[in-house]
């Protein structure tokens, strides 16, 4: 599985290494670069309730989020629902553009 969660020291934090992934081909069909960012980006307008007690510290080549154990289990939750989904990813990133969301990537 691509999404793993950790604890470090007391520090909860959430990792989906991108790339390779299903959706990557409905990302890039749709004009955006399937990394860390658009994934917190995606995170961020998908599910606004999970991503608000969050921290965020993704890069080009991994998504990251840091919170507590609950917060981050409801996010690979929600992740894994569409991370092998292109279809369910190319709808959320079709109606986060129809509301004027841009995504950071």
């Amino acid at each position: 599985m691509t999404i793993k969660l950790h604890d470090f020291d007391g520090e909860h934090s959430l990792t989906l290494d991108v790339g390779g992934l299903a959706a990557d081909v409905a990302v890039a069909g749709a004009g955006h670069e399937p990394n860390g960012y658009f994934w917190e980006g995606l995170v961020r307008f998908a599910w606004p309730d999970i991503a608000e007690p969050l921290d965020f510290d993704g890069e080009a080549g991994m998504f990251c989020a840091v919170g507590t154990p609950s917060d981050l289990a409801q996010l690979k939750t929600a992740l894994e629902s569409v991370i092998a989904s292109p279809d369910e990813v190319l709808d959320i990133i079709t109606r986060a553009e129809i509301s004027g969301f841009e995504f950071d990537d």
